[in-house]
């Protein structure tokens, strides 16, 4: 992710705002704040810092979401996913470090997979809650139109759900974001690293400006993800 220029970066955010958004002042207000991790002399701290969240991200969702359509689709898988997930969300940041340093060593694979762990559940949650909530008369019609299981699931209950996967997958990227403090202490570096040091050496400024370059980045991902759930919305399309 270092190859690409900064301002490709920029304009990809700014096309990005405006897809989501449709409003200007959002579009011109989101690149000019990311211009200012530059300005703080932060910008290749932040990219390592997107790269673990983008990867932490990903994953979650290629396993949160199949996992939320299989405990709203199965019978008996939600009472036995229910207490991991409530172990999971309320288990201290922390101690997802242990086991990732112990199977990883230090770097950003442990810090991956120790924001993944973290990140994990509001997909889950969400897309379980948003699928349960597709009303009934939008099913029943699709079965009396001849709709198989599958068509039913594809066509009408999952679009009709994504507002709520949406939602979800903004919290899951929120709480992917708040952990790269928590990473940095078994290598992750990025902005974490930089306000750790600050705490360290007691560098007020030095901790304020990676505190909200993180700011920054949490602002910019949270509009546009939102922007993108609103307009899976049936109702305000």
């Amino acid at each position: 992710m270092h190859i690409i220029p900064w301002w490709i970066y920029i304009v990809v955010i700014a096309l990005l705002a405006w897809k989501a958004t449709q409003r200007l002042s959002t579009t011109i207000t989101l690149p000019i704040s990311i211009l200012f991790i530059g300005i703080f002399g932060l910008w290749d701290l932040a990219i390592g810092t997107l790269a673990v969240v983008i990867a932490a991200v990903f994953i979650s969702l290629l396993i949160g979401i199949p996992l939320g359509i299989l405990m709203a689709e199965t019978k008996g898988v939600e009472p036995v996913m229910r207490p991991i997930l409530d172990a999971m969300q309320t288990m201290p940041s922390f101690v997802y470090l242990i086991p990732a340093m112990m199977f990883f060593g230090l770097g950003k694979v442990p810090a991956v997979l120790a924001t993944l762990i973290y990140s994990l559940p509001p997909v889950i949650r969400l897309t379980n809650l948003g699928l349960r909530q597709v009303p009934k008369p939008a099913q029943e019609a699709a079965i009396a139109y001849g709709a198989t299981k599958w068509q039913l699931l594809k066509e009408v209950r999952v679009p009709l759900a994504m507002p709520t996967i949406m939602a979800g997958v903004n919290q899951t990227t929120m709480m992917a974001l708040s952990m790269v403090v928590v990473a940095s202490m078994i290598g992750a570096r990025g902005l974490g690293q930089e306000v750790l040091l600050s705490i360290n050496r007691i560098d007020v400024g030095r901790g304020f400006e990676a505190g909200i370059s993180i700011v920054i980045m949490a602002i910019t991902i949270d509009r546009i993800t939102q922007g993108f759930a609103k307009k899976w919305d049936p109702i305000k399309r």
